[in-house]
């Protein structure tokens, strides 16, 4: 979303939802610059956003019907809250209001709004404008961050003076600077035509088929990766282990259990591509499984002894892809140490084979643990500096990552 490229936008089209809230106003002016750039825009007004501006206002800039209610007999006849996100190319939240993205990330439908942005298959641009308590409490920080890891894409808000005299973080970025997002997005991004390769989660190893040996690995740092390098214009390949997850937007996601079925499926998506540009391998990938897992479930004995494990090792999905013959240009690891951090991150790195390793510090007083939506992040490019990236959430994370690799590939990106 940082590529500030400007293009016409003819051909385009947008779907610009307008919530409740005083910003809404500025909605008539993106409204006029995204018909300037020849958009095609329909515009879809909430009850709130009724309170501030009106449909007449948004038909006669639009010259489109403005839409406003889920059960319009008309639209609902032809589905038309899913005729609406499927014929948009981009949807735009503008202004999006704090009840609105709380409604949104709960998955609530109650609206033509909601129902829409829950049968749309396009990308979302969020505008968010409301008070700046509001902004900043963390009810609405979790929403936010929920909905980035769903793959939605934020501009804004920034620092200004409120409606009630205050200042601080919650304006609604100007109706030019959303026109100039909205032209970056359609613009050429820095990893269009690059091939990524990303393996996110846990594998689980079967003991019997009840139980499993497995970590407590969320898949939230592998996902929003491969998410960011999505939007950054390259085409993403997943393969996820057991995740709570939904699958990232305009990815291609495999879903597997075990470490071996993660090998397999990552040597297929190499053996398969023309070409493998980049793999970021953040799964947690089980070191041992058991040797042979049991078709029947193990019956707890009357006596206090526990039935032995033979465990064998898993294949090194990191070293295998490292040293494939069709190795990807960029092969980035990823390693959760408990102690001794930069020792363990070089050592990892040099035995691998990787070009980057991603490092954090987890299991530690007060150090992020998995499942968290923050971590403490060091990337090691080389064998002299290891960066310290600070304490940010793996959305942020992922999308600084995804910004260098596109610095590694294109000295013209500026991230």
């Amino acid at each position: 979303m940082k590529n500030t490229m400007m293009q016409s936008l003819e051909h385009k089209s947008i779907l610009l939802i307008i919530t409740g809230g005083i910003a809404a106003y500025k909605a008539l002016e993106l409204v006029r610059l995204l018909k300037k750039n020849r958009a095609h825009v329909r515009c879809v007004l909430t009850k709130g956003g009724e309170h501030f501006v009106t449909p007449l206002s948004l038909a006669a800039l639009s010259e489109e019907t403005v839409y406003t209610d889920l059960w319009s007999l008309k639209d609902e006849t032809e589905m038309g809250h899913i005729r609406l996100s499927r014929e948009a190319d981009l949807i735009v939240i503008a202004p999006a209001s704090a009840d609105f993205i709380a409604r949104t990330a709960c998955g609530l439908a109650g609206g033509l709004a909601g129902a829409l942005l829950l049968a749309a298959d396009k990308p979302v641009l969020l505008a968010p404008a409301m008070h700046h308590k509001m902004w900043l409490t963390p009810a609405t920080q979790a929403h936010v961050q929920t909905l980035k890891q769903r793959g939605f894409h934020l501009i804004g808000p920034v620092e200004g003076d409120m409606a009630c005299g205050e200042y601080g973080p919650g304006r609604m970025s100007e109706p030019p600077e959303i026109l100039q997002a909205i032209q970056g997005f359609f613009g050429h991004r820095p990893l269009s035509g690059k091939t990524a390769l990303v393996t996110s989660g846990p594998t689980f190893e079967p003991i019997d088929p009840v139980r499993f040996i497995g970590n407590r690995s969320s898949g939230k740092q592998g996902h929003a990766i491969a998410a960011a390098l999505a939007a950054l214009g390259a085409q993403v390949t997943l393969v996820s282990g057991p995740v709570a997850l939904p699958d990232p937007p305009g990815v291609k996601t495999h879903h597997v259990e075990t470490a071996v079925q993660m090998l397999k499926t990552c040597e297929d998506t190499l053996n398969s591509a023309q070409t493998l540009d980049i793999a970021v391998c953040a799964a947690a990938v089980s070191d041992w499984r058991p040797e042979t897992a049991l078709d029947h479930k193990i019956k707890k004995r009357q006596t206090p002894r526990a039935p032995e494990l033979n465990l064998t090792e898993n294949p090194d999905i990191l070293k295998t892809i490292a040293h494939a013959n069709k190795r990807p240009a960029l092969v980035i690891g990823f390693a959760a140490e408990t102690e001794n951090l930069e020792e363990n991150a070089r050592n990892k790195r040099t035995r691998k084979g990787c070009d980057w390793l991603m490092a954090n510090l987890v299991g530690q007083e007060n150090a992020p643990v998995f499942g968290e939506n923050h971590s403490h992040v060091y990337l090691l490019r080389d064998e002299k500096t290891l960066e310290d990236w600070g304490v940010s959430s793996k959305t942020d994370t992922a999308q600084k990552l995804a910004e260098a690799i596109a610095v590694h590939f294109s000295s013209d990106f500026k991230g």
